[in-house]
């Protein structure tokens, strides 16, 4: 009957060897927690760097000086102005786009991916149709289609994380002048 009160002595029940595994477990705890660190630096320098490289090949692929040499009015941003911002709201869409791949929001709503795409091909697209093809209405036309993958980004990224859903609204805000800018220039 003693036999059915015994109980089966574990390797942590052991004084001798508790306090080495509880170093072990920190120690391999310390390397995890590391080595996922490392692995979030990572994605988020792709995150960021991936659009931003993007639209430097584009700046440079795209750079005339018909912008330049044209009469506009005084509130029109200089060129660099525009690549400047351009390059500032590819960085902070790179940012919210982590964020939201952080938290899995891209396998919890299949439409953030897309739409996420979706308005980086158009940005990538504006600047060579605008300015090396010389058709503003085309630009126009992808202001608007940017300014809607914007707002159903903007949306989608806010319902998973809200700072990504923040870090949105200077995109908006940019792709509201960059057409009216874009407008202006259909008429010059």
């Amino acid at each position: 009957m003693d036999s059915q009160n015994l109980k089966q002595r574990r390797v942590a029940d052991d004084p001798s060897t508790a306090a080495t595994m509880n170093n072990n477990n920190y120690a391999g705890k310390h390397e995890t927690r590391m080595k996922m660190a490392k692995r979030g630096l990572r994605s988020l320098a792709v995150a960021v760097s991936l659009p931003v490289a993007l639209h430097l090949i584009t700046i440079y692929l795209a750079s005339t000086d018909g912008y330049r040499t044209a009469s506009k009015p005084f509130w029109f941003p200089p060129m660099w102005g525009l690549h400047l911002t351009c390059l500032a709201s590819s960085f902070l869409m790179g940012l919210s786009a982590w964020l939201v791949w952080a938290e899995g929001g891209f396998h919890k709503n299949p439409m953030a991916l897309p739409l996420y795409l979706s308005q980086l091909v158009l940005s990538l697209a504006w600047d060579p149709i605008v300015f090396v093809a010389g058709a503003p209405w085309v630009g126009l036309v992808l202001c608007m289609g940017m300014f809607g993958a914007l707002v159903g980004c903007s949306r989608v990224f806010q319902d998973v994380n809200a700072t990504a859903g923040d870090l949105m609204k200077p995109c908006l805000a940019w792709v509201v002048l960059l057409a009216v800018v874009n407008l202006k220039l259909v008429y010059i």
